[in-house]
């Protein structure tokens, strides 16, 4: 199946004896006693499955997990690890992620914190006890690009597994285990869910190996999953998935080149643009540069945050991936330990008309001088 096909079909598990075209709502949280069968939903749920096998297809993997949260997702990688392993994470990704690395798995794993775009450095901070590099590619916020096949060569070198954040790319966009990972994550509350309303996780492996198993028992055993509900709708935005990011690459794409040449922006943050170090990489690995960019406002910080209060269609929130476009000054929300540029803007460039929206631009970056 193609990849439009899959996102509509994949994750049709019906259940009902009337055979209906959409699969229903599964609430109940135990089920009787069957040979192979379902006994409670917090280990599986018929509305659970549906959304893991369309994931599951949708990236090319062998299995997939879902979870209550993108964060959630991430915690069960950190806690299947051995006690005492060695992480490398990207010096810049979500920050949310990288709090959990510095204070919640402070003391029982060690983390370096490393340019994922140059490989030498990512080969020079390899431990005996490195077991995990964590790859966040484009990344958050500054939209780098990371090489996921020499960093899965590298890893294989030392036997270290490679997770990949897919959060920005999706899988309609970037595939990272057929490019050697052996995990997938996204925080499916962003483009997978589509419309703000859907908080999740998931991840999706290359492997049913010892390791996933570790995996789906945290997911098990720790119940972080989401609801039926939650599952049945992220089933259903999944349908649309392919055609939703199309239009978000197209807004982004025209957005970004329209900022490149404004006289109040300092620098455009975009994969796509032909002047992003990461361009010709990012055009090899990946097939559309998504609907996430950052730019940087001359004049600083406080420019920024006038050049916010002055937009009428970009919604000043934290959060990506909806259909309605959504601004932050990120060092802001990041708190004081952030490494963002503190003029810096994210934009996740939502669906509206392109003109609204380069219009409202250019009428916020003037009015704010």
């Amino acid at each position: 199946m193609k990849v439009e096909t899959i996102a509509i079909h994949a994750g049709n598990i019906i259940t009902d004896s009337n055979r209906p075209a959409v699969q229903p709502i599964t609430t109940s949280t135990t089920f009787e006693h069957q040979e192979n069968s379902m006994i409670y939903t917090r280990a599986k749920n018929p509305n659970r499955l549906a959304l893991e096998q369309v994931l599951t297809k949708l990236e090319m993997g062998e299995d997939a997990a879902a979870f209550s949260s993108g964060n959630a997702a991430a915690m069960a990688i950190y806690q299947a690890l051995p006690p005492g392993s060695h992480i490398i994470a990207p010096d810049d990704m979500y920050h949310g992620i990288r709090k959990q690395l510095v204070e919640i798995f402070r003391g029982v794993h060690e983390t370096s914190f490393v340019d994922m775009s140059d490989l030498d450095e990512v080969q020079a901070s390899i431990r005996p006890e490195t077991k995990l590099i964590w790859v966040e590619t484009p990344s958050n916020p500054l939209l780098k690009i990371a090489d996921i096949q020499g960093i899965v060569a590298l890893a294989k070198t030392y036997g270290i597994k490679v997770a990949c954040d897919n959060t920005f790319a999706t899988p309609i966009f970037q595939n990272p285990l057929v490019l050697g990972a052996d995990i997938v994550m996204h925080s499916t509350t962003k483009f997978l869910g589509g419309h703000s309303d859907i908080l999740g996780g998931a991840l999706v492996c290359k492997e049913q190996n010892e390791f996933w198993e570790r995996i789906r028992m945290v997911q098990h055993v720790g119940g972080a999953v989401p609801s039926p509900f939650d599952c049945y709708l992220l089933t259903r935005s999944i349908k649309t998935l392919p055609y939703r990011m199309r239009a978000h690459h197209a807004n982004s794409m025209a957005l970004s080149k329209f900022l490149s040449s404004h006289p109040h922006v300092e620098k455009v943050f975009y994969p796509g643009l032909p002047e992003h170090e990461g361009y010709g990489l990012a055009k090899a690995q990946m097939s559309g540069f998504s609907g996430m960019l950052s730019f940087t406002v001359k004049g600083g910080a406080d420019k920024a945050d006038a050049v916010i209060s002055k937009l009428q269609w970009f919604t000043h929130a934290t959060s990506l991936g909806g259909v309605e476009s959504l601004i932050e000054r990120r060092a802001a929300v990041e708190g004081p330990d952030t490494l963002t540029p503190a003029n810096l803007l994210r934009v996740s460039v939502g669906l509206e008309n392109i003109e609204d929206l380069t219009a409202d631009m250019d009428r916020a970056l003037h009015a704010s001088k």
